[in-house]
């Protein structure tokens, strides 16, 4: 006949690999929820820009030397004077959160660079510019000196009429979750431009490509 200490810490030891299990199991439980409403939470906080439409409102931009213009929806502005060159484009927030843009690279190749440059290499927005979800807005900035290597590519483009592009390096309203987004800048007629979404990559979580 069995002893009955020995029967007693072998249901001990049972009981207690039970609590383990259900402990196990309740925490990963937890964890699986908590990282479910972490996700929920950035998505709800997610930006994502494209170019805007044709049909939304105009915006009244002005820059710091009180030059100032009327951007139509899915239209971009470029102005070449003989000190400063002027670039502004219509955007839209297509995501659920907040945008805010960090900074802009202008790029001359538009269909033969398949990649983007280090965001610690893009020039960093005099201003802070918000765009809120769902909504229709702007990108706006300026080079002030023409001396500028950019300006050795950039004022015989607008001269010529010829298409170059912009990325945006922009994040939620916490700082995170950052994207490049490439918008093309194309001539219409003699004086206009358009512009329209190129494409998009995430920094600091896995492109869905």
């Amino acid at each position: 006949m069995a002893d009955a200490a020995a029967i007693a810490s072998i249901v001990s030891a049972g009981g207690t690999l039970v609590l383990a299990v259900a402990t196990f199991a309740a925490v990963r439980s937890a964890n699986t929820a908590a990282r479910t409403a972490e996700l929920s939470l950035m998505a709800g906080l997610r930006p994502l820009l494209t170019a805007s439409r044709t049909t939304d409102p105009p915006m009244k931009l002005v820059w710091s030397d009180s030059h100032f213009v009327r951007l139509d929806g899915g239209r971009a502005y470029v102005n070449k004077t003989e000190d400063v060159i002027y670039l502004a484009l219509g955007v839209r927030n297509a995501g659920t959160g907040m945008a805010i843009v960090h900074g802009w690279d202008p790029r001359e190749r538009v269909f033969r660079e398949a990649d983007h440059n280090e965001p610690t290499t893009f020039r960093r927005q005099g201003m802070d510019i918000y765009i809120p979800a769902g909504e229709p807005g702007y990108w706006e900035s300026a080079i002030r000196e023409l001396d500028d290597p950019t300006c050795h590519w950039l004022g015989p483009a607008i001269d010529e009429r010829r298409s170059f592009a912009i990325d945006l390096l922009y994040g939620d309203q916490e700082g995170g979750q950052r994207v490049i987004s490439r918008f093309i800048v194309i001539p219409a007629g003699d004086d206009n431009w358009y512009t329209q979404s190129g494409r998009h990559w995430n920094i600091d979580r896995p492109d869905p490509r």
